[in-house]
Formats: C-alpha cells, structure tokens, sequence
C-alpha cells in the first residue's frame, strides 16, 4: 500500500495525529479570550486571541490536508459529534472578532459556521448512538454558536433581522440539549475522560446566547415580554450550569483522572464559557452578584488552558520525531 503523502514529513505526521475533536483547543482559548474581554483585561484576552486564531488555522489546514490526502478518513469523521468542535470554534473566534470591531471577519466566520453546521449536522444526526456521553452535548453547542454569533453581529451591525434566525437557533440549542440529556450517561461523571464537561458547557453557551439574544430583541424593537423571557432564561439557566459545574468538580475531586487526554479541552471549554456566561448575563439580565461569580471562574480556565497547552506541545513535538 503507497504511503500517505501528508505523512512523510514531520509537519505531515503533526497534522495526521491531531484528531477532530483537537477544536475543542480553538473553542477553549477562544472562549477565554471572550471571558477576559468581558472582565476587561483587554491586553491578556488579546494573547489568547493570537493563540486561538493560530489554533483555528491549523485546524483549518488539517481540515483541509485530510479532504485531499485522505478522503476516507475526512468522511469517516464528519459522522461523529467532535467534528462540530470546528462549527463552535468558528463560532467561538467570530464572537471575540466582532467584540473588537471586526464585523467583516465576522460575517465571513458566520458563513463558514453556518455551511459546517449544515453539512455536519445531518451526518452527524444520521450516525447517532446511545447512550449519549459528553461529546453528543456538541450538536447543542454548535448550533447555539452560530445563535451567539448572530445575535452579536445583529447588535454591533445594527442587522436586525439577523435576530429571527439567531432565536430559531437558540430554541433547536435547547431541543437538542434536552434531546442529549435524555439518554445521557451519567456514569461518564466517574469514567469520562473529560468531554463529561460539556454537560455544562452545552447550557453555558445556552446562557451566553440568551444573554446575547435579550439586549438584541431590546434594540431590535421585539416586544418588551421577549426581552423579559430571555432575561429570566439567561438567569435560570446560568443557575443550572453553576449547579453542574460544582458536580463535576466534586466528581473530579472523587474520581481523580490527572492523565493527559485531548478530551480535557473539552473540560476547559466549559470552565471558560461559564465565567463569559455569567459575565454576560450579569449585565444583559441586571443581576450584578453574577458578575464576581465570573471573575473567580475565569482564572481556572486560564489555568487548564496553559497546562493543556504545555502538553499539547509537547505531544505535537514528539509527533514530529520519526519513530
């Protein structure tokens, strides 16, 4: 059998070992970039901005190296949930873009999340299994990336109608989540390898669309009993995740698991969206106690960040030394 030509150098083995759920990576320092602007620390969530969009482009560039070297395997994984890790990172990067003034790059990153979710969603839906684990939340927070994304682009650009289908995401989100936490495992509590996390990050990003959707109906002129709901919504849901995210500590603290696994960026996403998730909603839904709940959470997932980052390195390092 000939050789795959992506795998002859050293470059080449680095891009046929980081697998499809590696945009966790991309969604986690996006997510912490967006929480430390929202703390305003501007000059540190600009350093994981630059990490983050150099994150996306080497996953674009697997994307890409995978659909011509290697068709089989391209196809093989976009039928399974961690492929949506690239939509939310696409998501996750346009938001913290348009939070800077760049509303071109965020149109263009909303198109290219919005034709992922719409090639992936239905693969992925067509190849599901239960019971349902940790990476199964991402058909949830995929689609309440693009709802985030949307409803900040209607706001920065003054684009209402973007509103309509921002709502129409945000209400599928919720659907979907129920539709995961149904067969859920709970057991991966004990046994995950860290996308157990995404539990919560699934309703923290809910969260964070809520809180984005609710002073984007305000603006757009929808009636005030909208902007109320999603105000409540954004409170109560951010409620549950911080419910969630005590469990999942506490089940860390019983069932320690301290090896390396690239699922553990799916334990930083979370981490990182709760703090953005109670930073938005502390303003948009005028609950101010909210506001110190997401300072404090901030800096564990700066810190998860840098320890996974260390030891993603290092494993990228070694992939590129010839066996």
């Amino acid at each position: 059998m000939p050789e795959n030509r992506s795998a002859r150098t050293g470059a080449g083995r680095v891009l046929s070992v980081i697998p499809p759920g590696a945009g966790a990576a991309a969604m986690s320092t996006g997510i912490v970039s967006v929480a430390l602007h929202l703390a305003g620390i501007e000059w540190f969530s600009l350093c994981w901005l630059v990490v983050d969009a150099a994150i996306w482009t080497l996953l674009v560039v697997v994307f890409v190296s995978r659909l011509f070297d290697d068709r089989a395997r391209w196809v093989g994984e976009a039928d399974t949930p961690p492929a949506l890790t690239g939509v939310a990172a696409t998501c996750v990067l346009g938001t913290r873009c348009v939070l800077l003034g760049w509303t071109t790059v965020g149109w263009a990153l909303l198109g290219i999340a919005l034709i992922a979710w719409l090639a992936l969603m239905r693969s992925v839906l067509r190849h599901w299994t239960t019971p349902t684990v940790g990476v199964h939340f991402l058909v949830c927070v995929a689609t309440q990336g693009l709802a985030v994304l949307a409803a900040t682009l209607a706001v920065a650009t003054s684009t209402y109608w973007l509103v309509v289908p921002a709502l129409a995401a945000f209400g599928l989100g919720l659907i979907f989540y129920v539709a995961v936490l149904v067969n859920f495992s709970y057991n991966q509590f004990r046994i995950g390898a860290g996308d157990q996390w995404v539990f919560a990050g699934a309703l923290a990003i809910s969260a964070l669309a809520a809180g984005k959707l609710a002073p984007a109906v305000a603006a757009a002129g929808w009636p005030e009993e909208l902007h109320t709901t999603l105000q409540v919504a954004g409170v109560v849901i951010v409620s549950l995740v911080l419910a969630g995210y005590a469990g999942l500590v506490a089940s860390e603290i019983r069932w320690p698991r301290l090896q390396f696994d690239i699922r553990r960026w799916s334990t930083a996403f979370p981490m990182g969206m709760t703090a953005a998730a109670s930073l938005t909603v502390a303003v948009s839904s005028d609950v101010g106690r909210l506001r110190p709940v997401g300072l404090v959470l901030v800096w564990p997932a700066v810190a998860i960040c840098l320890v996974l980052l260390y030891a993603s390195g290092r494993r990228l390092v070694r992939a590129m030394i010839p066996a």
